[in-house]
């Protein structure tokens, strides 16, 4: 059979060649190197393990260490591998143990458990786990996949006591009609799993394991809580070491503990998923809305506010009711059965058909701070960045198909200079048809082709997310990486054919017929609690001035000099900024050191000289003493970089 490599070149093998007889013949280094093989097929791309049989035609690119993290890659092989030593070491250490599920994720991976009762695991029982795993790892045992019908592999399980497994592909066979399932054993260790797995232990190189957390089976919080152990896994000692460290910094970043310390917002379980602001963290709220504000005024927005409780009935016809039913909250008015919008299009829909429209009123650009509410699971709610009282920085554009391309270019042109104020360099994804949508292949089609024009168009790289898109439509989720190096989703452009269908949306032409408009969803920052929490970490506290909840604080030397600092403090609020005069009966060297832990970007110190020469002795933060400036000049240069927004 021939098979075909990544530069186009044809590999002839035998019938029946695995990816590992394909290495092999390609050399005898990548042979050794190899870890899996990514398969393309009738249209199909994937990844199988070595030893799995390759199909003539087959385009393939044999993955080792060095290969791009596309999807399955490399370090998401050796991670699925550390899952399944990891619940092999477990298994050994507390026998009667029953094993739940074990994924890798994004920067590592981690195994859920029932452990038997009695017994308790906690971070001080790591260390032992981990030398359990090491003896398993330097073993190099070899991954061995087996394909068992699926009543024989269920029968298997409930024999060993297993009874999350069991579960699992009872519902494999009832809602995807599975007949066929595939195991996986390294050593004594036999898991329920899909693969594809490295070649044996061997090949992960460096692992730690990470914490223990508390987890609901299947994330139902009426369901069993399991313990989730988590661990990461790279090839070399170095780049784990540098993993654990950027771990640290992120602990020292934590938005919860920042918002506490600098008194940004609380949370309480009398409202969980939801954020009490305190008047710093307002302050800076406010300050975002006011870019939002100006922003979409400037790019032809209207701004509108819409009502968050609507009968269950605009949701069915939206689609919501059967997509999202499980994640709204529901009430009952007067006997009309009600719910509060997780999501605000269907609102701004309203907007639209309370008049007729023409041609020439396209496109409609309708802007909101929205709010909407979503059910997460108690168990995932993580202060700002996962909550259940949301508020989007959301807008809808009502356009002409032929508008729909420069519309999606104004979008990226606009999420692209917002991101420049915070120092972003945001990157495309494309995400594609999901398996379940609505509309016709036909729509979808137009729907994805318009979004890949406007990329194109824009000159930017993108990578393509498959069957990730809404149910109503495609979309372009733009991401960032952050000063610690992690990854984070802001942006999203929603093209959407469906609702106008769904919602009967037409408009004049100039024809004078009814035509169909196009709608395109468009969030930027994404959420303003999320949008906050991801700011937070990012500059650790250390907000730019022109965001920072408080920018100045005027410190007197001594109480005489108290009416000279207020006399300052007045200056600068009177062009806008956020002040506040320490007034304490403290040393001013704690008033500095209170200062510079309260992280404001500017400190100024006031005494006999200062009143008498009409200047500040202005200290920067983390910088120390700038100099003596005239109050005037210090006042004017600071409006004007508040006023530019300059990035420090």
């Amino acid at each position: 059979m021939t098979v075909y490599l990544p530069d186009g070149a044809a590999l002839e093998l035998a019938d029946g060649a695995t990816g590992a007889d394909a290495a092999r013949a390609i050399g005898a280094g990548l042979a050794r190197a190899a870890l899996a093989v990514r398969v393309e097929r009738a249209g199909r791309r994937f990844v199988q393990d070595l030893a799995q049989p390759l199909a003539d035609g087959d385009r393939i690119e044999i993955l080792t260490e060095r290969s791009r993290e596309d999807g399955i890659g490399p370090l998401w092989l050796i991670r699925h591998d550390a899952a399944h030593v990891l619940a092999e070491a477990v298994l050994e250490l507390w026998p009667g143990t029953k094993v739940a599920i074990g994924p890798p994720i994004d920067d590592g991976f981690y195994y859920d458990f029932e452990f038997p009762a009695g017994v308790s695991v906690s971070v001080e029982d790591l260390p032992a786990i981990e030398e359990r795993m090491r003896a398993h790892i330097e073993a190099d045992e070899r991954f061995e996949r087996i394909e068992l019908p699926a009543a024989e592999a269920r029968a298997l399980f409930e024999r060993e006591g297993q009874p999350y497994k069991v579960e699992l592909i009872d519902d494999l066979v009832r809602d995807q009609g599975v007949e066929t399932v595939s195991l996986y054993r390294n050593g004594p260790f036999l898991d329920l799993c899909r693969g594809p797995h490295g070649p044996s232990t061997g090949r992960i190189g460096a692992f730690k394991l990470t914490a223990v957390a508390g987890a609901y089976w299947r994330g139902d919080a009426g369901r069993q809580q399991l313990t989730r152990i988590y661990g990461t896994a790279f090839f070399r000692k170095r780049d784990l070491d540098r993993h654990l460290e950027l771990i640290e910094l992120a602990k020292a970043r934590d938005h919860r503990r920042l918002g506490r310390e600098l008194g940004l917002f609380m949370l309480s379980e009398l409202s969980p998923g939801s954020t009490f602001w305190l008047p710093r963290g307002t302050a800076l709220w406010n300050e975002l809305t006011r870019l939002w504000r100006e922003e979409n005024q400037r790019r032809g927005y209207l701004e509108v506010r819409t009502p968050i409780l609507y009968d269950v009935e605009l949701w069915k016809r939206s689609g919501h009711w059967d997509k999202f039913r499980e994640n709204m909250y529901f009430t009952e008015v007067e006997g009309r059965a009600m719910g509060l919008k997780p999501m605000n299009c269907p609102a701004h829909i309203q907007i639209y058909r309370r008049e007729r429209r023409s041609y020439r009123d396209l496109p409609l650009r309708l802007a909101e701070q929205g709010l909407v509410h979503r059910h997460e699971p108690g168990g995932t709610l993580h202060g700002l960045l996962r909550v259940r009282h949301i508020t989007q920085d959301d807008a809808h554009i009502f356009c002409r198909h032929e508008q729909v391309r420069d519309e999606v270019l104004g979008c990226l042109a606009f999420a692209f200079d917002l991101y420049e104020l915070f120092g972003f360099e945001p990157r495309a994804h494309l995400s594609t048809r999901p398996e379940q949508r609505i509309g016709s292949d036909e729509l979808w089609d137009q729907a994805e082709a318009a979004l890949r024009s406007a990329l194109e168009a824009q000159g930017l790289d993108y990578k393509v997310d498959p069957g990730e898109g809404t149910f109503y439509g495609p979309k372009i989720d733009l991401h960032m990486t952050d000063a610690l190096g992690r990854s984070w989703q802001l942006g999203t452009i929603q093209l959407d054919y469906q609702m106008p269908e769904r919602f009967d949306l037409t408009y004049v032409g100039e024809d004078n017929a009814e035509h169909r408009p196009v709608m395109i969803h468009r969030a930027l920052m994404g959420s303003f609690e999320r949008f906050i929490g991801i700011l937070i970490e990012h500059y650790g506290g250390h907000f730019p001035f022109w965001l920072a909840p408080l920018q100045v604080a005027v410190l007197p030397i001594a109480d005489r000099h108290v009416p000279y600092a207020r006399e300052v403090a007045a200056q600068l609020a009177g062009a806008s900024l956020r002040v506040e005069v320490d007034e304490r009966s403290e040393s001013v060297r704690r008033k500095i050191r209170d200062a510079e832990l309260a992280k404001v970007p500017y400190m100024l110190v006031v005494g006999d000289e200062e009143e008498r020469q009409r200047t500040v002795a202005v200290r920067r933060r983390g910088r120390g003493d700038a100099g003596s400036v005239e109050l005037a000049a210090f006042v004017r240069e600071r409006a004007d970089a508040y006023a530019r927004r300059a990035r420090d």
